[in-house]
């Protein structure tokens, strides 16, 4: 089974992309654009099994235990892809450990 991936609506929609062997999608792929993070989570867990961000303060705001859906948050300089880019390898090897209802970090 592949992991499916959904990329957060911060994220350039060009780095699904570099996740190479993963069902990547994004929010707004989805059509969950400016859905709230708990809404988004909510909807995500139903689909996903992963959901990737740059945004940090999501565990402060969301109790991420209560959701079936890993969080990988990459932490960089931006989120442009530039800054992200060389992060992929790490986020790749986070991927397969990734815990539902944990928050992984991944990067600087």
């Amino acid at each position: 089974m592949r992991v499916r991936i959904l990329l957060d609506e911060c994220l350039p929609k060009r780095l699904k992309g570099d996740l190479v062997g993963y069902d990547a999608r994004t929010v707004p792929e989805m059509g969950w654009a400016s859905k709230r993070n708990g809404e988004l989570l909510t909807l995500a867990e139903t689909q996903f099994d992963v959901f990737l961000t740059v945004y940090r303060n999501l565990s402060f705001q969301q109790n991420i235990g209560r959701f079936k859906i890993a969080v990988v948050v990459i932490v960089a300089k931006s989120n442009k892809r530039t800054d992200l880019q060389p992060l992929i390898k790490d986020v790749l090897a986070a991927l397969p450990t990734a815990i539902p209802g944990h928050v992984t970090k991944v990067g600087a």
